[in-house]
């Protein structure tokens, strides 16, 4: 019978299953970061329990931790706490953890990546809701809860009911100044923040086949904005040129034989879905979001939504209060306080030549704040070796060091009250960035382009 490959993933990694009972979901890979994972290291203490599997525990610390040069002083006692509590733990149990100065610090859903750890056909979870980012690989990736993490670090397994499935083809070819983050966008637009609940999306067509690992990893990263359980691409010979040599990745004749079933991770022919859509990019330009979720998002080269446009009305109207915005307003013009580059959507090496390319030979409007944040000690190394922190000092910008910085108010960095932001990060909830901090998610380079002219703007106005 014709699969999917999200039910050929979900079936071979099912140890037990029941009627009328969850799933038993064995799980290959955990990632563990400075927020989530302490109570689960308790319980499992408490109890006398000890880690099995631990070869396939990795962790790092990245929301709490600060991003400016002296990130190791840790000012707030609640971060200074977590930050000490995962090293603690680390050591105590023999996790294997990748603190600052390791070269391989950073968000857990960059590092995992680049490090090889994340492969195709493997299940992954980790507390945090992003984790969808590594189904680029063709793995299936979701976030869970504490009590989650602490019965899969005591068994390699969890419950969990199967998910339902959702094909998402993108179809045609959109204009230059397109990118992933602007399809992810437009996907949320069309579904709603609701459209994906209980479902794990594949993402196919064209377009996404066309897309580098990096871009894979945005929209996949995103898949949880829609409500969906995860998303995933599966993988072809882009992915296994980006794992190769890669530190956890096979080796030698393992390599190999991996590949082999890694190719069969496809949907087969004829293979059925619980829902499906096609959205149309033929021609598309770049989006932004106007309001307090990522389903407000629109083209730049259109209008802020009519009250009476659909959706719900009462949160049109909140949205419009909070951005101080109004129904059929251009986006465009838009002044700007503050720009971010970064975050586990958009803080990788390619995300920051893109904008290099921008800045290269430009200023930074003198009315912007802007911070350019990698999203790992690896990507801050290849930047440097590439001499993008050079243009992006020179345009004024704040090059800081690895984390999740400005994409959440857990840290340091945050957006001061009133001011707008054009960002490259996942969500533009209330008070994300933080309180009242209006926020723009957009693309690195339609973010760079706002930050020069200081007002929101694409990459073609420049």
């Amino acid at each position: 019978m014709a699969q999917n490959i999200i039910n050929k993933i979900w079936h071979s990694h099912v140890v037990q299953s029941k009627p009328d009972f969850p799933d038993t979901l064995y799980i290959d890979r955990i990632l563990l970061h400075e927020v989530t994972s302490a109570q689960a290291f308790a319980e499992l203490k408490q109890r006398g329990i000890q880690i099995r599997n631990k070869q396939n525990l990795l962790a790092t610390v990245d929301h709490s931790i600060p991003t400016d040069k002296n990130r190791a002083v840790i000012a707030d006692e609640i971060a200074r706490t977590q930050v000490d509590t995962l090293r603690a733990n680390c050591k105590e149990t023999g996790v294997t953890i990748y603190d600052i100065e390791s070269s391989h610090q950073g968000i857990v859903h960059v590092v995992g990546p680049e490090l090889g750890f994340t492969l195709p056909g493997t299940t992954i979870i980790c507390g945090d809701s992003h984790t969808s980012t590594h189904g680029a690989f063709g793995a299936l990736a979701f976030g869970v809860g504490t009590s989650e993490i602490t019965h899969a670090m005591a068994s390699s397994c969890i419950l969990q009911d199967k998910p339902k499935t959702f094909k998402v083809e993108f179809k045609g070819m959109p204009n230059q100044y397109f990118t992933a983050k602007d399809a992810i966008l437009k996907l949320i637009s069309v579904i709603g923040i609701g459209g994906g609940k209980g479902c794990v999306i594949e993402y196919a067509g064209e377009y996404i086949r066309s897309l580098s690992m990096e871009g894979r990893m945005t929209i996949c990263n995103m898949s949880i904005e829609c409500g969906a359980r995860a998303g995933l691409v599966a993988p072809d010979t882009t992915t296994f040129a980006y794992l190769q040599g890669r530190q956890y990745a096979p080796q030698g004749d393992a390599w190999e034989q991996a590949k082999t079933g890694w190719n069969a991770l496809v949907s087969d022919a004829g293979a059925s879905y619980d829902h499906e859509i096609m959205i149309d990019i033929e021609g598309a330009g770049p989006m932004l979001t106007w309001g307090i979720n990522p389903e407000h998002a629109i083209a730049l080269s259109g209008q802020t939504p009519a009250l009476d446009a659909g959706g719900d009305r009462a949160t049109l109207e909140k949205a419009y209060a909070y951005t101080g915005l109004t129904p059929g307003q251009s986006l465009k013009g838009t002044p700007i306080d503050f720009a971010f580059v970064g975050s586990c959507t958009n803080g990788r090496i390619e995300d920051l030549r893109a904008v290099a390319k921008i800045l290269d030979g430009r200023k930074v409007s003198s009315r912007v704040t802007m911070y350019i944040v990698p999203g790992s000690e690896q990507v801050m190394a290849q930047a440097q070796a590439e001499g993008l922190d050079k243009i992006f000092i020179a345009a004024g910008a704040d090059f800081r060091m690895p984390g999740c910085s400005m994409c959440l108010a857990m840290n340091p960095d945050k957006v001061p009250e009133g001011k707008r932001c054009v960002s490259t990060s996942n969500r533009n909830f209330i008070g994300r960035q933080g309180p009242n901090s209006i926020t723009h998610l957009a693309s690195p380079q339609t973010t760079a382009a706002s930050a020069v002219l200081g007002f929101i703007a694409s990459e073609e106005s420049l």
